[in-house]
């Protein structure tokens, strides 16, 4: 799921001439127009899934524009219904709204005012639509939150699980902080023949310079004082399983030697034991960023990164898989608000906006944590702030409200498809203000520009 921008407008009017012409008019701002002549023809196709909005005459033959907004509310409440109206029926207009239309324009009307409508409409629309997909998309939830998403990264990275599944290969994952990389070690677990056996994950950059042996080898029995019984280190642990090496280029070097010599051998050898234990092991690693930059920097044993690699998967950072952000968001959201006993709340446009256009350089953890605060209702999108950041100092707020500025012109530029005209009258300010700050931002006009939809 991606957000989009909706175009579709449903024009219903029984005056031929005047209905080609608006519909001609409103085509030439970048909307796409099914028009149609009478209101029982748009009910034949009108639905609760139509992405756009109804623009409507109040006085036609048959059924009128009050009994459409009356139909269309039973199909779907959340429809949104322009009225058209002469001067003398204002007063049937304003029931209409009552009744649930969005909006009413008396004519003669200027086209700007119906067009400005409609994208105002169209935006409400857009946003109602959304919270519905994001509604369904947390409730679905048959693969892990992660690797959720029909984006190409992500759709390539599913495969490479589903080939190595059950292939007596090492596997070296890498990718950023938070992108995921554990989840794509247990879903290559679950998806084999291991999975009715442990995964046994060993945070490396956690591993003790004191005791280390004993914690990954284990002890025999009588190794150590009151020691009774033989107690099996992590490596033993998922025997017949799976052995993931989590941030292995952040382990001590001598833990990196002990691996060495059991991914070498398939064995371990317990503190106070006369002979090895033959083991079963299919071991994943995974480091938090290249592991030939690893290597040169001395963090990575060189030997031990070509013994692991393999195999060798990337994890796709949010960057590369945009389109994807709605649906983890989603699913993140849905999770927070179980754990809250609550319903998942809906999104704003603030919160929309940022879900479009943040960089998330933390990935899948800022992300989550995004949709825990949104989850609480703490994470005050419209200020501006970064989730969990600090408390504003003045240069922050300048900067924070200067970047607040840009991303509305964008904004505003995006809707109005870069007519300048039509965004300085949405955001009430003089053209050569508009100009001045667009120059400040590094805006484009022309880029914002697109052609019509179909």
């Amino acid at each position: 799921m991606s957000f989009r921008t909706l175009t579709r407008v449903a024009l219903v009017d029984d005056d031929d001439a005047f209905r080609d012409a608006l519909a001609e008019r409103l085509e030439l701002d970048g909307l796409t127009v099914s028009a149609f002549a009478s209101a029982e023809a748009a009910l034949r196709v009108l639905g609760d899934r139509f992405d756009g909005v109804v623009v409507t005459d109040l006085r036609m033959p048959g059924m009128d524009g009050r009994q459409l907004v009356e139909r269309l509310s039973v199909i779907d409440p959340d429809l949104p219904v322009v009225m058209m109206t002469g001067h003398g029926d204002i007063a049937e207009a304003v029931d209409a709204m009552k009744r649930g239309a969005y909006d009413f324009l008396a004519k003669p009307f200027a086209p700007e005012r119906l067009v400005e409508t409609v994208r105002r409409a169209l935006e409400k629309r857009a946003l109602v639509l959304d919270n519905r997909r994001l509604a369904a998309l947390a409730t679905d939830d048959e693969v892990s939150i992660p690797l959720s998403g029909t984006s190409p990264p992500i759709e390539a990275l599913r495969a490479a699980i589903r080939r190595l599944a059950d292939a007596r290969v090492d596997v070296l994952i890498e990718g950023e902080t938070g992108s995921g990389k554990e989840a794509v070690a247990r879903a290559i677990h679950n998806a084999g023949v291991r999975r009715l056996k442990p995964f046994v994950a060993v945070a490396c950059a956690a591993l003790p310079e004191v005791g280390l042996e004993s914690l990954l080898m284990g002890q025999a029995a009588g190794a150590g004082p009151g020691l009774l019984r033989r107690r099996e280190g992590q490596i033993e642990q998922s025997h017949q399983g799976t052995l993931f090496l989590d941030e292995i280029d952040l382990a001590p070097r001598a833990a990196q030697l002990l691996l060495l010599r059991v991914l070498e051998e398939r064995e371990v050898l317990p503190l106070g034991a006369m002979e090895p234990h033959a083991l079963d092991l299919r071991v994943l690693a995974a480091t938090k960023g290249d592991p030939v930059e690893a290597v040169a920097r001395g963090d990575l044993r060189e030997d031990l990164y070509y013994r692991l690699n393999v195999v060798r998967l990337r994890t796709p950072p949010l960057r590369e898989r945009r389109d994807d952000v709605p649906l983890l968001f989603a699913r993140f959201l849905g999770r927070a608000a179980d754990r809250l006993g609550r319903e998942s709340p809906p999104i704003d446009q603030a919160i929309r906006r940022r879900l479009i256009e943040h960089d998330w350089p933390g990935n899948l953890r800022e992300l989550a944590n995004y949709a825990s605060q949104v989850a609480v209702g703490l994470a005050a999108p419209s200020s501006g702030a970064e989730p969990g950041s600090a408390p504003l100092s003045a240069e922050g707020l300048v900067q924070r409200v200067q970047a607040y500025e840009a991303a509305l012109i964008r904004e505003s530029l995006t809707l109005h498809q870069g007519d300048i005209r039509q965004v300085t009258a949405a955001l009430q300010i003089p053209r050569k203000t508009l100009y001045d700050k667009m120059a400040r931002h590094g805006i484009v006009p022309a880029s914002h520009r697109s052609s019509p939809a179909g």
